[in-house]
């Protein structure tokens, strides 16, 4: 019998758990209940919620939810328009970083990028600010940095336009990240064309070339983050943008590293231990998860996420969870959680 694969607990610093707000779409608890399932033991969530967390009221709130709900360690990105700067030495008290939104995305909450100079003076530089950049405002984002010193962090890059100016602000000596996504890695445009609205996100699928790019430059990139963005079949339908993605990252890498295109030491450096050492988190030995090495067709059945289903079904996919550990105590096996994960889960800072 083939042995196990184990791993450290994994981390994801950006997901959407819709929670408050949106609970139809997911909530804490299914939310993480599926980055448990996928294998991931700590997920930061992001700011853009119905009601944007742009608050230290609303950054209380779900804090207060999570310790109620949660299934894995968590952290909470506090948001910006450009007007609270008044609140930001409280906000990184309680946050893990800063989200700031330069193109559209779901909830609309743009920033004026006059004002991001302003923001990466303001917020408190022990904690990171983490950027949605396009092709378009990837130039200014990098150009506002200039003379600054402070960790920016380049969420879910999607082509060789935005990585090569990440590079090129790294190679200058500014310390800036990067993270890519699975479906930036594992989909293009063309499959738009197969999925419909369920192919639909932000920023949009690339060609293949920007695809190939991406995997032949993987050592430029510091993290893979699944940017999880459950929506309902109808909200898709209607033109919401974004991919649940929490229990299919790591099945698709380990499928991924059987053909060639990455290695199990970059999966544990991307997923575990660089997202460990920049954002500071004490993970320790007694987390991790064992997966049996089986392949298997992805499909809509049997997902945690609320939403229930994935652009990913039909796909191959390597490794089913066996069990996942938190600090010695199993949260999972086969489609069964712990029943009293709360006391056990750490919000984060």
């Amino acid at each position: 019998m083939t042995d196990s694969i184990r791993l450290p607990g994994l981390v994801d610093v950006h997901v959407h758990l819709r929670d408050p707000g949106q609970t139809d779409k997911e909530d804490m608890a299914t939310g993480t209940r599926a980055a448990v399932a996928g294998g991931f033991s700590t997920v930061f969530d992001m700011p853009n919620n119905a009601e944007p967390v742009v608050t230290v009221e609303r950054l209380k709130r779900k804090i207060e939810i999570a310790r109620e709900k949660a299934y894995c360690d968590i952290g909470f990105h506090y948001g910006t328009l450009g007007d609270n700067l008044d609140t930001f030495a409280e906000a990184a008290e309680l946050a893990v970083g800063l989200k700031v939104y330069l193109n559209n995305t779901t909830g609309g909450y743009k920033l004026d990028v006059s004002r991001l100079r302003d923001i990466y003076e303001a917020w408190p530089s022990h904690k990171p600010v983490f950027l949605h950049t396009e092709e378009d405002t990837i130039a200014v984002a990098m150009e506002s940095l200039k003379g600054l010193k402070r960790h920016v962090h380049i969420c879910h890059l999607p082509s060789r336009a935005v990585l090569k100016e990440v590079v090129k602000m790294k190679r200058a000596g500014y310390p800036v990240t990067c993270g890519v996504t699975p479906h930036h890695l594992f989909l293009t445009e063309k499959d738009v064309e197969r999925l419909g609205v369920y192919g639909m996100m932000k920023p949009p699928l690339k060609s293949q070339a920007d695809v190939d790019y991406l995997w032949e430059h993987m050592d430029d990139i510091d993290l893979i983050e699944s940017d999880h963005a459950p929506h309902t079949n109808a909200d898709k339908q209607a033109g919401a943008y974004g991919v649940p993605g929490l229990e299919t990252t790591l099945p698709l890498l380990l499928q991924a590293e059987r053909e060639g295109k990455i290695s199990r030491e970059q999966i544990i450096d991307k997923l575990h231990t660089t997202p460990a050492r920049l954002f500071h988190l004490d993970i320790s030995e007694d987390t991790y998860i064992e997966l049996e090495p089986t392949e298997y067709m992805i499909n809509n059945e049997g997902l945690q996420t609320k939403c229930g289903w994935t652009p990913y079904a039909g796909m191959t996919g390597y490794g089913k969870l066996k069990a996942s550990v938190l600090r010695g105590t199993n949260m999972y096996s086969p489609n069964r959680f712990w029943d009293n994960p709360s006391s056990n889960i750490q919000v984060l800072r």
